[in-house]
């Protein structure tokens, strides 16, 4: 069980979420606080695994308290719970794990829960980028090294991640190319990306090459066959 705090200064909105927190046997003590400044004293005083912050607090905000809990021995991973839903690009440079858009629904939440315990509870790597992506009518955060494969669909992509969900994100995928060329991922045709450390098969000889990424199989353009090889063989030897 993990104890978590919740942070809102409307308090139906308050008791509300900590009622759908204790549906959640996964769940222990739900700390409450009316007001960041509140928070920030409960969160130094005592270690919690999640902290669910309201965005719109007076005085110190949600998302000034996300920026000051690095500061915190064992600071814990943060999910916003908002009205607001133009603040995804703001939770997604604090590293935030989710963001959830009121009112919430309790499987949504769940999720939400899942996901922290999925990074373990802590933040995402510096090194590991973090996207944000529209899910209905709430916005997750998909990280770079949860992504497989990626599938060019005009100017945005599918992010195809490791529980099978595919996300749509507004950056072409000769964009993605060039930003994760270093992280490990290759072009195999004009329509696809992969990261090399998910392939599992490859056939590169014979009139149709491709690559196994886990049950998808993905062509490889003739002319990529040289690079798609090259980053195999790199890959193979780290």
């Amino acid at each position: 069980m993990i104890d978590v705090l919740v942070a809102d200064d409307e308090h139906p909105a308050l008791d509300e979420l900590a009622h759908l927190l204790r549906r959640d046997d996964r769940i222990g003590e739900i700390l409450t606080a009316s007001s960041g400044a509140e928070a920030l004293r409960m969160l130094s005083a005592r270690a919690v695994a999640i902290a669910f912050l309201d965005i719109h607090m007076p005085g110190l905000s949600g998302m000034d308290l996300a920026r000051s809990l690095g500061s915190l021995a064992t600071p814990p991973a943060v999910v916003f719970v908002t009205a607001d839903d133009a603040r995804a690009v703001d939770a997604f440079e604090v590293r935030a794990a989710d963001y959830l858009l009121k009112p919430v629904r309790a499987d949504r939440l769940r999720r939400a829960v899942d996901r922290v315990l999925e990074l373990g509870g802590a933040a995402a790597s510096p090194d590991d980028e973090v996207l944000p992506v529209t899910v209905g009518s709430s916005v997750r955060f998909v990280h770079r090294s949860d992504v497989r494969w990626v599938q060019a669909q005009g100017d945005y992509s599918r992010l195809h991640t490791a529980d099978g969900v595919g996300h749509l994100v507004r950056i072409p995928i000769s964009e993605l190319e060039q930003r994760w060329a270093d992280a490990g991922f290759v072009r195999v045709h004009r329509s696809f990306l992969a990261a090399v450390a998910a392939i599992g098969e490859a056939r590169l000889s014979g009139s149709d090459p491709s690559v196994a990424v886990g049950s998808v199989v993905l062509p490889v353009s003739r002319r990529l066959l040289p690079a798609v090889r090259e980053a195999l063989v790199r890959g193979a030897s780290r």
